[in-house]
């Protein structure tokens, strides 16, 4: 498989299925797109979920309405019949909408990871912070190790939503900067350990010190 970001702004998903995993789906989607949940009882979480939630019980020969009507971008199989399932993946697919299969796992289902084995669309476990994303699958096969994973890699990017609005900043302030000077600064920021602790530290000023290894770098004065 080959991992892609997908900007779901502006875009609508539709999620079959009321339950737990369903509610983690659409909370999950309600991001960044309209989500819409069609089912005919709705779990507890999705309190609060900033959601619209239809009231109806999805049959095999409903669901390609339901499709035409929504117009979703991507359409998520979270009930706990099979043949609805089956029916949503074959009306998303002959829509050439993309699908994603709650139901389907070579393995195991880690729930709280998020990772499950689907035939056209993985949601895997996800870390973010601010706009970085940092995202880890296993096919399936390893559940456990996502999780693993995704605990790791939340520890590497605490900071770098900030760092990575820094340097948008930064990068604007040295628009006029030849493009090889703009691009070393930018390196040498990210990869300046003061940096780094100047984001964790409260009382330092993580900008003033970026500046400060520009300023190293472009030989100007502070």
């Amino acid at each position: 498989m080959i991992p892609l970001l997908h900007d779901f702004a502006d875009e609508r998903v539709l999620v079959f299925g009321g339950g737990p995993v369903g509610a983690r789906k659409a909370r999950r989607f309600a991001r960044e797109a309209e989500v819409v949940v069609l089912a005919p009882d709705f779990s507890g979480e999705f309190e609060d979920a900033d959601v619209a939630l239809i009231r109806a019980v999805p049959t095999p020969g409903s669901v390609a309405g339901w499709l035409d009507r929504v117009g979703p971008a991507l359409v998520v199989a979270a009930t706990d019949d099979t043949a609805v399932n089956d029916a949503v993946e074959r009306a998303a697919e002959a829509r050439g909408v993309l699908v994603n299969r709650a139901d389907r796992s070579r393995v195991d289902q880690d729930e709280e990871a998020g990772s499950y084995d689907t035939d056209r669309v993985v949601v895997p476990a996800t870390v973010r912070d601010g706009p970085v994303v940092a995202s880890v699958g296993t096919g399936g096969r390893a559940p456990a190790l996502s999780r693993r994973l995704r605990q790791e890699i939340a520890e590497t990017l605490d900071g770098a939503g900030e760092l990575a609005e820094l340097t948008a900043d930064l990068r604007a302030e040295l628009r006029d900067r030849p493009a090889d000077q703009r691009r070393d600064a930018v390196r040498a920021v990210v990869r300046a350990d003061a940096v780094w602790k100047a984001l964790d530290t409260p009382d330092d000023n993580p900008r003033e010190t970026a500046r400060a290894v520009i300023s190293d770098v472009t030989g100007d004065p502070e």
